[in-house]
């Protein structure tokens, strides 16, 4: 993202202080963002990924593994992310006994990898437009040479919507994650109806991100970027947060798709993540959402 204009900051209140916290619309085009059909074949599409977005991550790549630098942030919430997808799976679990993984936008890998160390994972696919991202993520790849072997983690330069569809659901993935993404792209619906057929029958897809409301506002725009620059300026637009509510109605529409959860997340310094009933109304959280067998 580009970085924020001196005033961004008050126009960004001034729309908040006048409008409802709870709000199911976004604040640019209400109605089109998600509105959207499944892909029917493999085409080039138009991207949903926002191009200054990427040279924003594309900046931070150096700092990417750095446990108290820039994605600080993301390292600790990592075993939050592991502790909901085994809660999915083991109410739901997918018929494979061992799984094959889809990590979108999985920027340098700190997720990626871990899932791949996993006993319980037979290959992992992860994709981000950034290369310079990627590029670190390979390189710290190479030092870890379980991960080296074929097909353990797979990085792919690409979005997701040149990524090519299963030649049939039976091929698609049995987890598709998508950490910290949503709230990055030009526009929620277009971009999640190019996930749904990487999910096969009775997989998941699993999700993080950030509910559109006053108090998110203030935590990660205001505090976290501003006042206490615990992340970089210019990583959050408010405009494109996602509320719980608007994916849980979108979800409802998608004709095969049932089983919705969310979990809200808050982090508190000096602790880390911690998993908060209720704060998916006002701030982070992770939502996961169960393809019909």
């Amino acid at each position: 993202m580009r970085p924020q204009a001196p005033t961004r900051a008050a126009r960004s209140l001034q729309k908040c202080l006048f409008r409802p916290a709870k709000s199911t619309q976004f604040r640019t085009q209400p109605t089109r963002a998600f509105t959207a059909h499944p892909p029917t074949h493999h085409n080039p599409s138009p991207s949903t990924v926002d191009a200054t977005e990427v040279s924003h991550f594309n900046a931070l790549a150096s700092s990417w593994w750095d446990p108290h630098g820039s994605s600080r942030l993301l390292h600790l919430m990592n075993p939050l992310r592991h502790t909901f997808i085994t809660r999915c799976l083991s109410t739901s679990p997918p018929a494979s006994h061992t799984l094959r993984i889809l990590d979108v936008g999985c920027g340098g890998g700190i997720f990626a990898e871990s899932a791949a160390r996993l006993p319980t994972t037979r290959a992992v696919t992860a994709i981000d437009p950034s290369p310079g991202v990627l590029s670190i993520a390979e390189a710290h790849k190479r030092r870890d040479p379980a991960l080296m072997a074929p097909g353990r983690l797979t990085y792919v330069n690409t979005s997701i919507e040149d990524l090519p569809l299963p030649a049939k659901p039976a091929d698609a993935f049995d987890v598709v994650t998508l950490f910290e993404v949503l709230e990055h792209v030009h526009a929620p619906g277009p971009f999640l109806t190019h996930l749904l057929p990487h999910v096969k029958p009775g997989g998941w897809l699993v999700m993080s991100t950030i509910a559109r409301t006053w108090t998110s506002w203030v935590v990660t725009n205001l505090v976290a970027e501003d006042v206490l620059g615990i992340v970089p300026k210019g990583t959050h637009e408010w405009g494109k947060y996602v509320n719980a509510g608007e994916l849980r109605a979108w979800f409802g529409k998608q004709d095969g798709w049932g089983e919705v959860r969310v979990q809200g997340v808050v982090y508190v310094p000096g602790f880390g993540w911690r998993e908060v009933r209720g704060s998916e109304e006002w701030g982070n959280y992770f939502l996961a959402v169960r393809r019909l067998g």
